[in-house]
C-alpha cells in the first residue's frame, strides 16, 4: 500500500516511466482477469484492460488515497471501462427495486462455481448488462472483484444495507432467470 502511494506520487510529481511500469506490471494481470471474466472476449480484455490503465494515469492527479486504494480505484475504473463497452451495444436498463430479496447466501460463489461453461457466463453477463450501471458495478465489484459488501459500500459512499439488497435483488432476478432458461 505504501510502494502504491509512492508510485503514485511519483508518477504525478515526476512523470515517472518506471513507476508507471511498476504499477501497470503489478495490477496488469489482476484487472485483466476482472475484465476477461465479464467479456468473455480476448482481445476486447486486452482493449479495455489497456484504456483502463490510460484512463488512470490520464485522471491520476486526482487520485484520492483517502477514498479508495490503488487497486480499487484500478477496478472502480475497469468496472466503468466493462459498462462502457455495453453501452455502445444499446442495451436497455430495466428497474431492480421491485424484486423481493434473496437469502444471505453468498451468490457470488454460487454464481462463479456454476459458471465454468462459458455460454452460461455470456448469457449472465448479457443479462446483467441489462440493469442499470451502478448495479452493474456492484455485481462485477462482488462478483468477479471478489469485493466485499464494506469495501463496496465505502466505494461508492453508500450504507452496506443498501448495497446488499441491491445485490441480493439482483441475485434474485438472476435465478429466476436461469430458473425460466
Amino acid at each position: 500500500m505504501e510502494q502504491e502511494q509512492k508510485w503514485v506520487r511519483d508518477i504525478v510529481r515526476r512523470g515517472s516511466r518506471k513507476a508507471a511500469n511498476a504499477l501497470v506490471h503489478a495490477y496488469y494481470d489482476d484487472i485483466y482477469s476482472f475484465v476477461y471474466r465479464q467479456i468473455g472476449n480476448r482481445e476486447d480484455a486486452l482493449d479495455l484492460t489497456q484504456e483502463c490503465f490510460f484512463s488512470a494515469f490520464r485522471s491520476i492527479a486526482s487520485y484520492d488515497a483517502k477514498k479508495a486504494g490503488v487497486r480499487t480505484w484500478l477496478y472502480h475504473i475497469a468496472s466503468h471501462k466493462v459498462i462502457d463497452l455495453r453501452r455502445c451495444r444499446k442495451v436497455q436498463y430495466f428497474p431492480i427495486e421491485d424484486q423481493e430479496l434473496v437469502d444471505e447466501r453468498d451468490f457470488a460463489e454460487d454464481l462463479v462455481k456454476n459458471l465454468s461453461n462459458q455460454e452460461l457466463l455470456r448469457q449472465v453477463e448479457h443479462f446483467v448488462c441489462g440493469m442499470e450501471p451502478h448495479i452493474q458495478e456492484v455485481f462485477r465489484l462482488r462478483v468477479y472483484g471478489e469485493y466485499s459488501f464494506p469495501e463496496i459500500a465505502a466505494l461508492f459512499g453508500q450504507p452496506e444495507s443498501k448495497i446488499k439488497a441491491q445485490y441480493y435483488r439482483l441475485a434474485a432476478k438472476i435465478r429466476k432467470w436461469i430458473e425460466l432458461s
